[in-house]
């Protein structure tokens, strides 16, 4: 894991400066902070500085085109109708406060996607069946050499508790972790530009 370096410090998982929220809002800086003289939007107090809790920030945005919504109609358009493109303007402001919650996380190694536990998982499996299967290698000849089946069963239990203890000290690499989503990172970005390429 990265350290921070001296004198800078970390930002707070879930909390962000005005430019990321107003570009997660889809709206310009000026609007973020006018919204925030308007009591609408709250900073908060980090270690880092004064932020916006995101969560928090994407409700009170939400609750602001709600009551936006419910108070006005233009000229022409009905307000349920009003009231309709407000609310989907709504849901998608939070599935990307959603996302990029996600991403936060997933950047920090506090969320793990599916296909990446199944990869390690995998990897922990194969390092079962190697240790499994090295044992009739590792056990034939001393198993040979005994005279009764308890000896052999001695012999044979000896080698699974080494097994076992092997298996023991098998750790989760959080930096394997980081390593798969650093490279799904550059992928997506690589992909992303070639498609503003067409």
């Amino acid at each position: 894991m990265a350290t921070p370096r001296k004198g800078k410090v970390e930002e707070t998982p879930g909390y962000c400066k005005a430019e990321d929220l107003a570009n997660l809002f889809a709206l310009t800086g000026q609007w973020i902070n006018q919204l925030t003289r308007d009591g609408v939007l709250k900073k908060r107090e980090t270690p880092a500085g004064k932020r916006y809790n995101v969560v928090e920030s994407t409700r009170a945005y939400v609750q602001y085109l709600r009551d936006k919504a419910a108070g006005r109609g233009e000229k022409g358009i009905p307000e349920s109708k009003e009231l309709e493109k407000f609310e989907a303007e709504v849901r998608i402001k939070q599935a990307k406060a959603q996302i990029a919650e996600l991403e936060v996380q997933e950047l920090q190694g506090i969320m793990h996607r599916s296909e990446d536990v199944a990869a390690l998982t995998e990897d922990l499996l194969y390092t079962i069946r190697d240790s499994l299967l090295a044992l009739p290698g590792r056990l034939a000849v001393d198993v040979a050499a005994t005279n009764t089946a308890a000896e052999a069963a001695e012999v044979i239990k000896r080698e699974v508790f080494l097994v076992m203890k092997d298996l023991s000290s098998y750790n989760y690499d959080p930096e394997k972790y980081a390593e798969r989503v650093r490279e799904r990172m550059d992928w997506k970005a690589e992909h992303e530009g070639e498609d503003g390429d067409e």
